[in-house]
């Protein structure tokens, strides 16, 4: 089809592109678009997601985005879904914990999902508190808020049960590795514009928070600061050449 073929040269696309004629197959699939309206040149296109498949090319598990603006990136699927990843990370040696932690992509457009992730180790016979408790200082990734960065809610693992037997107190706590990750998306609003506007990059500050005990002493809060930097680049909003 020409206005693919012309796609694909202009964005160096080499793998076989689909067209779905009459969006026959997006129908049957049922994500085809009514939230768009019919007047509009979008509507119809399909909801965005992502279909992971195993060895033996059966689908396990699926993501799908509220909106077509949205999408998620490869790599931050994958780290949302447990896998291990090897992309360059900054290790960080804490106090009674130690942790790596990367971004997933090195490059972002308006309405791409990235995240952050903290790979953490507690020490030995050390437990960090889980979010939700009460009377502790719960373990958190906070982003500093900037213009054109929309900050999503993180994602955690399920917590242990501990308990301290002198008070017979439960508590949510982590006491082996565990993973966090901070789902982040670049603004694909108009308002966002301004801010974005001659950007090559950006850099995000934030800090990982929590409080490390043992089974007899509570340690001092503690607050590393952390930066992560992310390229940026324009959609591309180019139309097929007239000629096609």
């Amino acid at each position: 089809m020409p206005v693919l073929a012309d796609f694909a040269a202009r964005r160096g696309i080499t793998f076989p592109m689909l067209s779905d004629q009459g969006s026959a197959v997006i129908k049957q699939y049922g994500i085809f678009n009514t939230t768009v309206a019919s007047t509009s040149s979008t509507y119809g296109i399909p909801f965005p997601g992502t279909f992971f498949l195993d060895a033996n090319a059966v689908v396990t598990s699926r993501i799908f985005e509220a909106a077509y603006q949205e999408r998620d990136t490869i790599t931050s699927a994958l780290v949302k879904r447990g896998t291990r990843v090897d992309l360059p990370a900054v290790k960080v040696a804490a106090s009674h914990l130690t942790f790596t932690t990367f971004i997933t992509d090195t490059v972002a457009a308006p309405g791409t999902h990235f995240s952050l992730v903290v790979d953490a180790v507690p020490g030995p016979r050390v437990h960090v508190y889980a979010p939700g408790v009460a009377g502790y200082k719960a373990i958190a990734l906070e982003v500093q808020p900037q213009p054109a960065l929309i900050v999503r809610a993180p994602q955690f693992p399920k917590a242990e049960d501990y308990v301290f037997k002198p008070l017979n107190e439960h508590v949510a706590v982590y006491q082996r590795p565990f993973r966090i990750v901070q789902d982040l998306e670049i603004d694909p609003s108009p308002q966002a514009a301004d801010a974005l506007k001659n950007r090559s990059e950006m850099t995000i500050g934030g800090a990982l928070t929590y409080q490390a005990c043992d089974d007899k002493v509570c340690f001092t809060p503690q607050s590393v600061p952390l930066t992560w930097t992310i390229g940026l680049r324009a959609l591309d909003r180019d139309r097929a050449n007239p000629r096609h």
